[in-house]
């Protein structure tokens, strides 16, 4: 399977914790995350006011199951751009990412502090993009189609959900 190119030019300063050039392996499919937050499944910010370590790593377990959702995890995320209410978590943010990260050969990444988030509260939030090469991408649709046949077993849907369907 071939794999992604991640390079540091001699030509610009060497990067802190990400790559300054990333060129993704072909073919596969371009995946594109929105901007997570460090919400439960309840939609309700992680920790305490203001506890940014609980928020950056909900942020990153929900960054996890989106990539899953589509058969990829972070060896596939070529591009991080991140949001930061105060740019001096930046330290404590890479502590998190790094526990999801290849650090040998990190992301393109972007960092930028802002005034605000959309959600009162928020102090960090995170897209990515990844790209899932044609191999991982047809065992991911070979698996989903097992389900569906009925050689493996779904996961069990909530009550809310199978009471809608009822309806």
């Amino acid at each position: 399977m071939p794999k992604h190119k991640f390079l540091n030019p001699d030509t610009i300063a060497k990067p802190v914790g990400y790559t300054h050039v990333v060129e993704p392996a072909g073919p596969g499919r371009i995946i594109f995350i929105s901007g997570q937050l460090g919400l439960d499944l309840d939609n309700k910010l992680v920790g305490g006011p203001g506890d940014f370590r609980a928020q950056a790593e909900q942020t990153f377990v929900n960054l996890k199951n989106a990539l899953a959702a589509v058969g990829a995890g972070f060896e596939h995320v070529v591009k991080l751009n991140n949001y930061f209410t105060d740019i001096s978590h930046l330290g404590m943010f890479r502590e998190v990412r790094d526990r999801f990260i290849n650090t040998a050969a990190p992301p393109a990444s972007t960092a930028v502090a802002i005034s605000a988030l959309a959600r009162p509260g928020a102090l960090i939030e995170v897209e990515a993009i990844a790209v899932v090469p044609a191999a991982a991408a047809a065992k991911a649709t070979k698996a989903k189609g097992a389900v569906r046949r009925g050689k493996l077993k779904p996961k069990p849907k909530s009550k809310a959900t199978a009471s809608r369907k009822r309806k």
